[in-house]
């Protein structure tokens, strides 16, 4: 049976991983009735080839991956316009297009350029809008994850989630060795970048609010200590190294308070600590094992995982502790909680008849959904704008990373060539904007 210790005892779930590259996203389920988009490439001073990179590429693929949208493939595009007075909607209607994507890339100094673009209602025949977005080469990939952002705000009245992060722990078999790492890259899998490569197991990242820190837990001096590394400087700070135990760490909506697991007074609680000052506050107290704490976003209360009424199951108590009451029911293990980001859902690790699933729970209605189908699925995070959940998954023996939607009607796969790929964690929103 798989343990509820996630952060604890999962590195008994290490598997030989293989990295450097980027993950590559496989849609494993569509859903009938995506809206149907024309994303024309962008124009250009020169040849596309000549960019760093294919904005309007990126762009029909961040809208394909949200399940949302169905662009049109560009060999079947009627025509291609570069400016507002060469658009002709009637052309677009016949091809069934609700929406239209045109714009240009320009040269705007040494290394720098200018992405234009307009989004355009085809069947009202007008502009819904359109912006002019500065870009460095090193960053139009962004850019264009950016736009894409603007793009399905505007359609869906929900903001995108396209220019985030996820990290993930990766491990690499060299020879009779294994190198553990912890990776970051763009929520599609491009531009992987290596935080921090060890010997010893890398576990349970977690992602400040602001999205410029990440918390993790590392063995690289032979016991468990809960780190704080800068993601842009590298710069690492170790937060909690006492005997035994020091686990699943978990920020606080304001980012003043981290809450973890630690064994210290003997048996594994869950406590807060005050960032400022690194002073410790006992929440927990029972004969069981309290660990995997979340944080709702509100701050008021903490949801763990908990085996005291005698399986695996989810608790919830308010943030400064007290009574904690039981929060799931339907099944034999319930665990690694993670709140949707209005607070209302919680996504899970949800297991009946030894099959290890994702699943959320809707706090109000008590309504539990299954989103996976897999037997070994693991660390469910939510997108910031609550439209994904992505996951940890085996396929062939080999660890990947999936991703659902919150209603499970769309699904994808990320992969590397070779090798597995455990624990994703997705950022916030960039605040730093």
């Amino acid at each position: 049976m798989k343990s509820i210790y996630h952060g604890l005892l999962s590195i008994l779930l290490a598997l030989p991983l293989l990295v450097q590259a980027a993950l590559t996203i496989e849609i494993t389920q569509g859903i009938d009735g995506a809206v149907p988009i024309a994303v024309v490439p962008f124009g250009s001073d020169g040849s596309r080839s000549q960019l760093p990179e294919d904005v309007a590429a990126i762009i029909a693929a961040d809208l394909a991956r949200s399940g949302q949208f169905a662009p049109v493939p560009e060999q079947n595009l009627i025509a291609r316009p570069v400016e507002n007075s060469q658009v002709r909607f009637s052309d677009w209607r016949t091809l069934g297009v609700e929406s239209l994507v045109i714009g240009k890339v320009e040269p705007a100094g040494a290394g720098q350029y200018r992405i234009r673009f307009r989004l355009f209602d085809v069947f009202r025949g007008r502009q819904i809008t359109g912006y002019s977005l500065p870009a460095s080469a090193d960053k139009l990939r962004y850019a264009a994850h950016r736009i894409s952002d603007i793009i399905y705000e505007a359609l869906t009245g929900q903001p995108g989630a396209f220019a985030t992060k996820i990290a993930y722990v990766i491990s690499e078999k060299r020879n009779t060795n294994t190198v553990y790492k912890l990776e970051l890259a763009d929520s599609d899998g491009y531009n992987p970048k290596t935080l921090l490569s060890s010997a010893q197991p890398l576990m349970s990242p977690a992602w400040s609010a602001d999205g410029r820190k990440l918390a993790y837990v590392s063995f690289e001096k032979r016991r468990a200590a809960v780190f704080v590394q800068d993601v842009a400087t590298g710069q690492r700070d170790e937060l909690a190294a006492f005997a035994g135990i020091n686990g699943a760490p978990a920020w606080s909506p304001d980012g003043r308070s981290m809450a973890v697991t630690l064994s210290r007074d003997g048996n594994p609680e869950i406590y807060s600590m005050r960032l400022s000052d690194k002073k410790l506050k006992r929440l927990t107290n029972s004969g069981s094992i309290d660990t995997e704490p979340v944080w709702s976003p509100d701050g008021r209360s903490i949801v763990f995982t908990s085996d005291r009424g005698g399986s695996p199951q989810l608790y919830r108590m308010p943030a400064q502790g007290g009574r904690a009451q039981r929060v799931t029911f339907e099944g034999s293990y319930n665990a690694s909680a993670d709140f949707s980001p209005d607070g209302k859902i919680l996504a899970m690790v949800h297991a009946e008849g030894g099959r290890y699933q994702i699943a959320t729970l809707d706090l109000d209605s008590g309504l539990l959904r299954i989103l996976s189908d897999g037997k070994l699925d693991e660390s469910p995070s939510f997108a910031p704008n609550g439209s994904m959940i992505i996951y940890a998954s085996e396929v062939g023996h080999r660890g990947v990373l999936a991703a659902v939607s919150s209603d499970g009607r769309f699904r994808q796969r990320f992969s590397l060539q070779q090798g597995n790929v455990r624990e994703p964690v997705w950022s916030s929103f960039d605040k730093r904007e």
